[in-house]
């Protein structure tokens, strides 16, 4: 049996690390620098999200970027993305949804769209607000792609706020679920064509 004590730490944990001496116990360093624009306020904000994947892809960079640049194709591969309206050249209206029961509305604005570097980049507004992300760039061998796509977005769906705190695990796990789902889908669409 588990009992609590300082930290939340089990008892059992919370004895092995006082048997640790402390200059063993130096900080693991963060895998994940701060994004671009990365805000940090001092306390957790439950409604900001921040998200990172990494697809590795076996196309050719020019390949992959071409399908991601084309946002309102995405719902023939990637079926959590339910709808993508074009309000004009740089603008759409995009409706996803993953495994939970909600749907997310965002109007996503072109900001950068390069394909020499490889960056797609929009800014969000409606039930997220914020921006994503995507770096393609050839593997070091030349032999396929990595899709980075980064995120950083508030939510500012009601339902979503409400539920923030209890439900961010399970926000997570829903954004996970649906990033590996469009990999997936890209991978059958680049097979296809």
């Amino acid at each position: 049996m588990l009992t609590f004590g300082e930290a939340g730490m089990s008892t059992r944990t919370h004895a092995v690390l006082r048997s640790v001496p402390d200059s063993a116990r130096t900080p693991l360093p963060n895998p994940y620098p701060p994004l671009p624009g990365a805000r940090h306020t001092g306390s957790m904000d439950w409604c900001h999200f921040r998200f990172r994947s990494v697809w590795d892809l076996p196309v050719p960079a020019a390949s992959a970027y071409a399908v991601l640049e084309r946002a309102e194709e995405y719902p023939r591969w990637w079926r959590q993305v339910r709808d993508v309206t074009p309000l004009d050249d740089r603008t759409v209206i995009a409706r996803f949804r993953s495994v939970l029961p909600y749907d997310l509305v965002v109007t996503a604005r072109e900001r950068r769209r390069e394909p020499e570097t490889g960056i797609l980049e929009i800014g969000m507004s409606g039930d997220l607000d914020g921006w994503a992300r995507w770096t393609v760039r050839a593997t070091p061998h030349g032999a396929g792609t990595c899709a980075l796509y980064e995120q950083e977005v508030d939510v500012t769906k009601p339902l979503m706020r409400r539920l923030a705190m209890p439900g961010r695990s399970a926000f997570l796990l829903n954004h996970a679920l649906m990033m590996r789902s469009g990999r997936r889908g890209l991978l059958t669409h680049l097979e296809a064509v």
